[in-house]
C-alpha cells in the first residue's frame, strides 16, 4: 500500500479516486502545498499535484521515500526536473488533457475580441441597447493568425483557424515541415510573427527559455490594431509590457486564460500597479481574465 498525496482537489474528484484507488492510503488536499508543508507528509510515495502546488528541490527533499511525481496538468513547470532526476524520482504529467477544450477555448476569446462580445454584453446589461461604431468589430477570414507553439493544443487552434479561411503563421523551435504541409501553416521568426499577425495565440510550455517570451522589447514589433490571447501559461506575457501595448493602442485587446503569478493572486485587481491603473481604463483591461479591445 503506498501512500498518495493528491492537492488542489476538487469533491468529485475524490470520490473517483477512492472507489479507483481502494488498496492505497490516500491524502486529500483542497488547497496548494508550498515547499514548508510537504514535511508533514514525509511517509508519502506519490505526489500527484496540481500547477500550484511547486514541487522544487526543498519539497522533494521533505519527502524521503518519493518514487513518483503525477501532475494532473499538461505543463510541469512547477515541478525542479533536475531535482527530482538527481533523487530517482519519476514525473509523468497528462500530455493530451483538454487539447480539443483549450483550442476551442482559446477561439471563444477570438471571436469574443473579434465581434466585441464583452462590451456588448455589458451595455445590454445597463440597458443601453444604443449601437455605434465602437461596436463594430472585424472579420476573422482573410485575416493573419500568429500561433506560437505547436504541441497539440496549436495543431488544433489551426484546423479551426482553416474553417475561419485565415491565413497561418507558426513559431516553434521544432519545425516540423511535413506538418506544415498536411495543415497548411507557414513556419515563421517570432519577429515575422509579430509584425504580421492580426491575431496572436499562445500554446508554449513555461520554462527558463520561454519566460516574458513576449516583452516589452518584442511587443515594440507587434502589428498595431492586433489582439493576443494566451490560454497556455500567464509567465510566457511581461504584464507590465503587455498593459503598456494595450495603453498605447498597438494592442486592441487581449484575452486570457492564464495571468503571470497566478497562483499569488487573489483578485484581478491586484495584477495591476496603481500607476498603471492610472494610465489606462481599467475596465478595457482586466475583467475575469479578459482583456477587451478598445
Amino acid at each position: 500500500m503506498s501512500t498518495i498525496i493528491f492537492t488542489e482537489l476538487e469533491g468529485w474528484e475524490q470520490a473517483y479516486l477512492t472507489e479507483k484507488l481502494p488498496q492505497h492510503k490516500l491524502v486529500f488536499l483542497t488547497k496548494p502545498l508550498a515547499a514548508g508543508d510537504f514535511a508533514e507528509f514525509a511517509a508519502a510515495e506519490v505526489v500527484a499535484p496540481f500547477i500550484y502546488t511547486p514541487i522544487d528541490q526543498a519539497a522533494i527533499s521533505a519527502l524521503p521515500n518519493l518514487k513518483l511525481i503525477a501532475t494532473r496538468s499538461t505543463g510541469f513547470d512547477h515541478i525542479d526536473l533536475a531535482a527530482a532526476k538527481i533523487r530517482g524520482v519519476t514525473i509523468c504529467n497528462v500530455p493530451y488533457y483538454g487539447e480539443n477544450t483549450v483550442a476551442e477555448h482559446t477561439w471563444a476569446l477570438i471571436l469574443a475580441l473579434s465581434r466585441k462580445i464583452f462590451q456588448s454584453y455589458e451595455r445590454t446589461e445597463r440597458g443601453n441597447f444604443q449601437i455605434d461604431q465602437s461596436l463594430r468589430g472585424f472579420d476573422l477570414a482573410g485575416k493573419i493568425l500568429g500561433i506560437i507553439g505547436c504541441g497539440h493544443i496549436g495543431q488544433h487552434v489551426v484546423r479551426i483557424a482553416r474553417a475561419f479561411a485565415m491565413k497561418v503563421l507558426v513559431f516553434d523551435p521544432k519545425a516540423n515541415t511535413e506538418l506544415a504541409r498536411e495543415l497548411g501553416f507557414t513556419y515563421v521568426s517570432l519577429d515575422t510573427l509579430l509584425k504580421e499577425a492580426d491575431v496572436i495565440t499562445l500554446h508554449a510550455a513555461l520554462n527558463d527559455k520561454t519566460r516574458h517570451l513576449l516583452n516589452a522589447d518584442n511587443m515594440k514589433l507587434i502589428k498595431p490594431g492586433a489582439v493576443l490571447v494566451n490560454t497556455a501559461r500567464g509567465g510566457l506575457v511581461d504584464t507590465q509590457a503587455l498593459v503598456q501595448a494595450l495603453a498605447n493602442g498597438r494592442l486592441a485587446g487581449a484575452g486570457l486564460d492564464v495571468l503571470e503569478e497566478e497562483s499569488n493572486i487573489r483578485e484581478e485587481s491586484q495584477v495591476l500597479s496603481p500607476e498603471f491603473h492610472k494610465t489606462v481604463d481599467y475596465r478595457n483591461l482586466v475583467a475575469n481574465h479578459i482583456l477587451q479591445t478598445r
